[in-house]
């Protein structure tokens, strides 16, 4: 983990709440052998996370697996990643987590929270969440962010909503996590729709889109980008951090280079995760003008997961979104053919690409909030 070793909070025990910091061995780390859990309180947080993603979908489809989150929590030069463990009466209870961006946003922190479902109501939240916020304060960090999704099945007819600031988009009050996020200060900044496609995509639809779409041609790869692209992947990876609507979170532009897009690579690899591609290349200039990400783990082998998706501004209107989509839903059906859906996750203003997901299949699954805490 780079940088000088935070300032932690002491140790927090509040009502017989314990919360510790969970050490994550770095990379030259060889005394524990490969695919080897580091220690019993990493383990915990990770049960943690399986218990609660299991209670509220009934599956693992959105939940890292253990290599993934090992190599997450490791952090790199662009993000530093703190994760926390809580115990009552020696048993965990719940975990909390601060990241801290720092290339761009450094005024900010991501700040999550997750209580076990026999601890809720029990001021395990409360603590957990106090504690982090002051990890982020003592790192001079002024704005707070954080998520929480909700199955649709939860959103009732007839239910209380609270709006979104960006004007699209609610969520229920009554939800436990909206009540317990807007009790502490936060604001309902956005709300994304995440959407499940069932496979495969209809035969013939990537014959179509490319005839309509003739002044450009796709280009594929798998987990690694040809060197030619990478330059241009970088870029349009710089324009995707700003372009994809943020309501008022206030996100700054990402500094991509080559350099980072290989990290980044290397951290999928190293988390056992696989990528397909397809990008745009416009036929005149041979210059990269859009692309989409589909990702996959071994671990879940009937879901992959839409990552990001951009077309460049000058390039929009000649359905290059739907062109690069079809052709990497294409190309996943045939890596991955273990593959019987899709999670995506769109904000609910971004209507184009929303448009484009209904038109290719996609179905509301659930609902994400985004929130935002000011601190004064």
């Amino acid at each position: 983990m780079p940088g000088t070793p935070l300032p932690f909070p002491p140790d927090a025990d509040a009502a017989g709440i314990n919360i510790s910091r969970v050490e994550i061995p770095s990379r030259g780390n060889r005394t524990q052998p490969p695919g080897v859990v580091p220690s019993e309180d990493f383990r915990a947080c990770h049960s943690l996370r399986e218990t609660h993603e299991l209670s509220l979908w009934g599956n693992l489809d959105r939940c890292p697996t253990l290599a993934e989150s090992l190599e997450f929590w490791r952090g790199n030069q662009y993000e530093e990643r703190h994760l926390f463990l809580a115990r009552r009466d020696g048993s965990p209870a719940g975990l909390c987590s601060v990241t801290l961006p720092l290339r761009e946003n450094t005024d900010t922190a991501g700040i999550d929270v997750l209580v076990h479902p026999a601890q809720r109501r029990q001021g395990v939240g409360r603590t957990l969440l106090q504690f982090a916020e002051a990890v982020a304060r003592r790192q001079g960090r002024t704005s707070l962010d954080g998520y929480h999704e909700i199955p649709l099945d939860r959103f009732g007819p007839g239910a209380a909503m609270l709006p979104a600031k960006s004007g699209s988009g609610a969520l229920p009050l009554a939800d436990p996590a909206t009540a317990f996020a807007s009790a502490a200060g936060y604001t309902l900044e956005q709300v994304e729709r995440s959407s499940r496609l069932d496979l495969p995509v209809p035969a013939g639809l990537m014959t179509r889109i490319e005839a309509e779409a003739a002044a450009y041609t796709v280009v594929r790869w798998d987990d690694h980008c040809p060197d030619e692209f990478i330059a241009g992947l970088a870029a349009l990876k710089a324009t995707m951090s700003t372009d994809v609507p943020t309501a008022g979170l206030g996100w700054e532009r990402e500094d991509w280079d080559p350099a980072r897009v290989r990290d980044e690579e290397a951290t999928m690899v190293r988390g056992g995760a696989q990528s397909v591609v397809a990008a745009a290349r416009h036929r005149g200039t041979g210059e990269l003008v859009a692309y989409t990400v589909l990702n996959w783990r071994p671990e879940v082998p009937g879901s992959a997961t839409q990552q990001e998706t951009l077309v460049a501004g000058p390039h929009r209107g000649h359905r290059l979104g739907m062109l690069v989509k079809t052709a990497n839903l294409g190309r996943a059906q045939a890596r991955w053919p273990s593959v019987h859906s899709v999670l995506t996750w769109n904000a609910s203003e971004n209507q184009h690409m929303l448009s484009i997901n209904i038109a290719l299949g996609f179905r509301p699954a659930g609902y994400e909030g985004e929130w935002q805490k000011r601190l004064g």
